[in-house]
């Protein structure tokens, strides 16, 4: 079906993923929007598509979405194949295809679509785990995958006419950034009955049903454990002896398999151990964090006493957001939260609710004068005053820092 049928007549652009994209617009290549549900990729296709259809109105541009009934009886690859059949025309052809891994063996009918040359093809999909295994061996070279964000903090500013305060900063921390939330009323009964919803379906869709999970109550408590414990390091075998510190017996490899599977579907995201040069890897102990703040709070609840782990979260969101790979850094007593790669440029980052006394404010300056090269490092924290660089260490407000590019 043509996409003009289903795009909306208005479009609020999430620039920094458009470039990115478009980067590989025409190029014989998958380009793949992955995410947690109800972050925007479909929105995506739709802002692709505007692009496209701007510098091209006589564009093709095929949309197949599995959530819509019209599409019901797309089951597997032979159905795509059937029906595609017929519908490439002689100019530019694009097809979009939504929630792929609703499609069985998809990745047959979209090496098969490559090879023919015919369409430039796009996708979502709401699983880290559909491109692994057998599935990347099919098509690897083929395909660029584009992990799409909650909104960061200038866009929900964008997003909710709002001019960056300190009320508007809060409204991002305690409510995230669907982009949904544009339609309700910012209230907590509002946003968390809706969010609680989606929470739902990523539980019950995209982790209980695609795992065949039946321990869904432990499940449950491991999600709580992680919102109660976000940003600090913990393995597979401390969240078992905590288990059983409450009579509940669960081996490490099921924890493991379950926080993977957390992972996967987008609810979290993990921060793998270094060392502080940030060249060596360690497998065990990591931190975990939650692709949407909402979200977070829908499950544990906005409390003062979690202010830095949130502050945290928000933190590392805008990390990833900006495109970088994202470290903790451990050596000895010594932790930095945050180091950031991105090709041949690093930062380094310590986060802290408030520098409140001398010794809080050695901790989190010190940390990082351990570290001797010489690119850039920041401690971001909610202090209400902004202190001075310390030894080329720079002191950012949460809200500066939420707002740069970096």
């Amino acid at each position: 079906m043509n996409i003009t049928a289903y795009l909306p007549d208005e479009l609020n652009t999430r620039q920094i993923y458009l470039d990115r994209s478009l980067a590989f617009a025409g190029k014989d290549i998958i380009k793949v929007f992955t995410g947690q549900r109800r972050v925007g990729k479909s929105y995506m296709l739709f802002q692709v598509a505007r692009h496209l259809l701007g510098k091209d109105p006589d564009v093709n541009i095929q949309y197949i979405n599995k959530e819509l009934h019209d599409f019901r009886d797309l089951k597997n690859d032979r159905d795509l194949m059937a029906y595609l059949d017929n519908k490439a025309g002689s100019g530019f052809n694009c097809l979009m295809l939504d929630e792929i891994q609703d499609i069985e063996h998809f990745e047959d009918a979209l090496r098969s679509l490559l090879a023919e040359k015919k369409w430039d093809i796009w996708c979502t999909g709401s699983n880290a785990a559909m491109f692994s295994g057998d599935i990347a061996g099919k098509l690897s070279g083929r395909y660029i995958e584009i992990q799409i964000h909650s909104l960061s903090y200038p866009e929900f500013l964008s997003f909710h006419h709002l001019e960056s305060s300190d009320d508007s900063l809060l409204k991002f921390l305690k409510f995230g950034g669907l982009p949904y939330l544009i339609h309700l009323d910012l209230t907590e009964e509002i946003v968390y009955e809706y969010i609680r919803n989606i929470y739902g379906n990523i539980l019950y869709k995209d982790l209980i049903q695609r795992y065949h999970i039946r321990n869904t109550r432990f499940l449950e408590d491991l999600v709580m454990f992680v919102a109660d414990n976000t940003g600090s390091i913990f393995s597979a075998k401390s969240i078992s002896d905590y288990l059983k510190s409450r009579n509940i017996k669960m081996p490490p490899n099921l924890v493991l398999e379950y926080i993977n599977h957390l992972v996967e579907s987008f609810l979290l995201y993990n921060v793998r151990r270094s060392d502080l040069e940030g060249k060596r890897i360690f497998e065990i102990g990591e931190k975990y964090y939650f692709n949407d703040l909402g979200l977070r709070h829908t499950i544990k609840g906005f409390l003062p006493g979690d202010t830095g782990k949130v502050i945290e979260n928000a933190v590392l969101l805008h990390l990833t957001a900006n495109n970088y790979e994202v470290f903790t850094g451990i050596e000895k007593d010594k932790e930095i939260d945050f180091i950031c790669r991105k090709g041949n440029d690093r930062i380094y980052v310590q986060v802290a609710y408030q520098l409140s006394d001398e010794k809080v404010y050695e901790r989190e300056f010190g940390n990082l004068l351990f570290v001797t090269d010489n690119f850039p490092k920041y401690v971001v924290t909610m202090d209400p005053v902004k202190w001075d660089s310390y030894k080329g260490i720079q002191h950012m407000q949460l809200s500066e820092f939420l707002t740069s590019k970096f």
